[in-house]
C-alpha cells in the first residue's frame, strides 16, 4: 500500500537538488543495484545517506536535514516486518521469545554488518564527504540502513519494502543460528545474579569524543564492588561489553 499524503506534501523531498548530475547518476545506479528497482525519487535516498554530521541548514529555523527522521521511520517498518515474519515462522513461541529474537536480528552491530555487505558504507555522506573509513564500531552504517528502509517505504510503498526486507536483508541471516546463540550478555548476567542471589548494577563511568562519534565506558558492579569494564559507541553497547567481560571472568556457562 502506497503512503498517502496530502496534496501539499505529495512530494516532501522535492526541495532536494543534487549539484552534480554525474554523481546523481552513479547514486541512482547504486540504489537500483541495492533495492532491485530504479528509484523514483532520488532525493529521498540522498537524504537517507546523509549522516547528521553532514546535516544542512534549512529555511526552517533550527531544523537541519539529515537521515535521522528517515531512520526513525525505517526502524518502525523494519521492526514490524521482522515481527510479522517471526510470528508466522514460530507459531508456538511466546511473546518473550519473539521479542528477543527480533531484538537480536535488528541490533545495531548486525545492521552495521548488513549495511557493509550491500555496499551502503560506500555511499554514506558525513562531514561533507562520502567515505568508508569510519570507526568499525560506529552505529552510522546501521542507522543509514534503517534510513534506507524508510526511504524505500516512502518511494516504493509497503509491499515493495516488505519484499526488499525479507528477500534482500533477511537473506544475510542464519535465523536458526540467531535463535540458538544468545549474545545478550547483560540479560544473561542478570539471570546469573538472580540465581546466585547477587546484586548486579551497571554504570557509565566516562565518555569521550564529540556529539557525532562518542565512546562510553561502562562498569559492572557485583554486590556494589567494581568487577569489569567495557567500551562502546553507545551506553547500551558499553554495558554489553562490560557484561561480556564479566561473563568471561566468572566463567558462566
Amino acid at each position: 500500500m502506497q503512503l498517502a499524503l496530502p496534496r501539499s506534501l505529495s512530494n516532501p523531498f522535492s526541495w532536494f537538488r543534487s549539484g552534480n548530475s554525474g554523481s546523481s547518476k552513479n547514486l541512482r545506479r547504486s540504489i537500483a543495484h541495492i533495492i532491485g528497482a530504479r528509484p523514483s525519487n532520488l532525493g529521498v535516498y540522498q537524504l537517507a545517506l546523509r549522516h547528521t554530521s553532514a546535516s544542512k541548514a534549512t529555511a526552517i529555523e533550527g531544523f537541519r536535514e539529515s537521515n535521522e527522521r528517515l531512520e526513525y521511520l525505517g526502524d518502525a517498518v523494519l521492526g514490524m516486518v521482522i515481527a510479522e515474519f517471526l510470528f508466522k515462522k514460530y507459531p508456538y513461541k511466546d511473546e518473550g521469545f519473539l521479542t528477543e529474537i527480533r531484538s537480536r536480528i535488528v541490533n545495531r552491530e548486525t545492521l552495521n554488518g548488513i549495511a557493509r555487505k550491500i555496499g551502503l558504507d560506500l555511499l554514506i555522506e558525513y562531514d561533507g564527504s562520502r567515505t568508508r573509513s569510519m570507526p568499525a564500531r560506529t552505529s552510522m552504517y546501521g542507522d543509514a540502513l534503517e534510513a534506507l528502509v524508510g526511504a524505500v517505504y516512502l518511494d516504493k510503498g509497503f509491499r515493495f519494502t516488505r519484499r526488499f526486507i525479507l528477500k534482500d536483508l533477511l537473506s544475510h541471516y542464519d535465523i536458526e543460528s540467531v535463535v540458538q546463540t544468545n549474545g545478550n550478555f547483560k540479560s544473561r548476567l542478570i539471570e546469573w545474579a538472580q540465581r546466585e542471589g547477587k546484586e548486579i548494577r551497571f554504570e557509565i563511568i566516562s565518555e569521550k569524543g564529540n556529539s557525532h562519534f562518542r565512546e562510553f565506558i561502562a562498569q559492572v558492579l557485583v554486590n556494589d564492588e567494581p568487577f569489569a569494564t567495557g567500551s562502546g559507541y553507545s551506553k547500551k553497547k558499553a554495558e554489553q561489553a562490560a557484561a561480556e567481560k564479566a561473563f568471561d571472568l566468572l566463567a558462566i556457562k
